[in-house]
């Protein structure tokens, strides 16, 4: 008798692609496009200028196995701020702040979870499409991890809170700084332009993951056996049920300095650039703030930051395998040829096909290219001109653009944002596929359908430059990249 089929685990997932990749280097012909620096410092590639390299490079067996480690290394940063914040929310676990704030936010939502989802979603989605936030909200995996299996619901739906939230918010953003601003910038279309739009956009695709999310849940309320995660261990290691603290002054400090980190983290990013490593350092201050004030004593309070930081040691590696995919493919020269294959066909489309082609072009591109300005800044200068020839508008290229990066970044196991929260929520990346995937169609249906209208309505049109103003554009619609 045949055994039923088994998923490998995440990691034999992730290495079997970066051998997918290794393979496509050998079979996909290598070249690049040129490339001009910006003011900002940042490479943007030129259009019309793809050409097949001089050399070709044939990665070996051993370039193959040395990428891992280099790949854990790319992704150091987001590995290490994933430590961070595992140790310091054990900290704040010792003190029993977290207990405390999932009880409290039990006696407020427990008969109304709908309420509660609907809200973090909706604030999160806000967060995302205004500032760029999305690794900021791993701090709250486990504390809404812990507060669902209270509701008698799974980490599953805390997962799907914190992902569907800022996966739509960038999606939908209407002034995204990391991916909306720097692609009109780049389509030389006025930044802000076509807010309103996008604007209007935001609580019809927020109402859309919400529903996806309550509904999975409502099904696990009722019957707890259909649960996706049913029999996977809990992250927070522990069952049944708990008898919640109630939530005093010591527990309310602790929570207001998490509250005032986030606040400088923001503050931080938006107006002097940080990144991972300064928000890295305000979360170990906040751990030493959290560690006196709940009165542990130093060898407690290092014990349980690095409990915080094994329980995390799986969910590292993820992170980085993740990163070894792109790395492969940048060293193989064939990320610009797939991005030069992907976008000619396109140039041969209606408007209204093409539009949507770019979306779908750009949700492929996101698997290879998972950073949001990175993909702007390879894809955006090619898409442009291709559109100008087809009759898209580049407002309608950028929202495309917008889709693609947004929505895909809820399910590519190459985003190492994505990996490091399932990773701290103890879902398998199977099992979120499952559960994301069905949401990823209707996202993108009602994402075609937008486009399409876009063109029907000529949307951008009022800031569309002359040609002749742009870059120089080849009449030759066969050599548009």
């Amino acid at each position: 008798m045949t055994e039923k089929f088994k998923v490998p685990h995440t990691l034999i997932l992730l290495l079997s692609m970066m051998l997918v990749a290794y393979i496509a280097t050998w079979l996909v012909p290598q070249g690049f496009f040129e490339t001009v620096t910006l003011e900002n410092g940042r490479q943007a590639v030129v259009p019309n200028t793809y050409a097949l390299a001089e050399s070709q490079i044939r990665l070996t067996p051993m370039d193959f196995f040395v990428a891992i480690p280099r790949a854990l290394a790319a992704a150091q940063d987001v590995i290490f701020f994933v430590f961070i914040v595992g140790g310091v929310l054990s900290i704040a676990r010792a003190t029993g702040t977290v207990d405390a704030l999932i009880g409290n936010l039990l006696d407020r939502f427990g008969k109304r979870p709908y309420m509660l989802i609907f809200m973090v979603i909706f604030c999160f989605a806000l967060a995302s499409g205004a500032i760029g936030t999305a690794g900021e909200y791993i701090p709250f995996v486990l504390i809404l991890v812990g507060l669902c299996k209270a509701m008698r619901l799974d980490a599953m739906t805390a997962v799907g809170i914190v992902v569907v939230g800022y996966g739509i918010g960038y999606g939908v953003s209407a002034f995204n700084p990391f991916t909306v601003m720097i692609a009109q910038q780049i389509a030389d279309v006025p930044l802000y332009s076509g807010i309103e739009l996008r604007l209007a956009l935001f609580v019809p695709f927020v109402l859309i993951g919400f529903h996806h999310v309550w509904r999975y849940a409502k099904m696990v309320q009722d019957d707890p056996s259909r649960s996706y995660t049913a029999g996977l261990p809990c992250p927070l290691n522990h069952s049944g049920s708990i008898d919640y603290p109630a939530l005093n002054t010591r527990h309310k400090l602790i929570l207001f300095g998490l509250v005032a980190a986030i606040a400088i983290a923001i503050w931080g990013i938006s107006q002097h650039g940080w990144y991972l490593y300064e928000l890295g350092a305000v979360f170990i201050v906040w751990g030493i703030a959290t560690a006196i004030l709940g009165k542990l004593s130093p060898d407690l309070a290092a014990n349980k930051f690095v409990e915080g930081v094994q329980d995390l040691a799986t969910t590292a590696i993820l992170i980085g395998i993740a990163r070894g995919i792109a790395l492969i493919m940048e060293d193989g020269q064939i990320l610009h040829s797939l991005v030069h294959g992907m976008s000619m066909p396109l140039s041969h489309l209606g408007a209204e096909a093409a539009s949507v082609g770019m979306f779908v072009m750009q949700s492929f591109l996101n698997l290879f290219i998972p950073s949001g300005s990175g993909q702007a800044y390879v894809t955006m200068p090619l898409m442009a001109p291709v559109g100008d020839i087809i009759g898209v508008n580049r407002q309608i290229a950028v929202l495309a653009y917008q889709f693609g990066d947004g929505f895909s970044n809820m399910i590519i196991p190459t985003n190492a944002v994505l990996m490091g929260i399932i990773g701290m929520a103890g879902v398998p990346y199977h099992l979120w596929f499952k559960f994301c995937f069905p949401l990823i169609l209707k996202l993108s249906l009602a994402a075609a359908i937008v486009l399409v209208a876009a063109v029907v309505f000529d949307y951008g049109a009022d800031v569309q430059p002359l040609k002749a103003s742009a870059i120089e554009l080849s009449t030759d619609t066969t050599d548009i990249a």
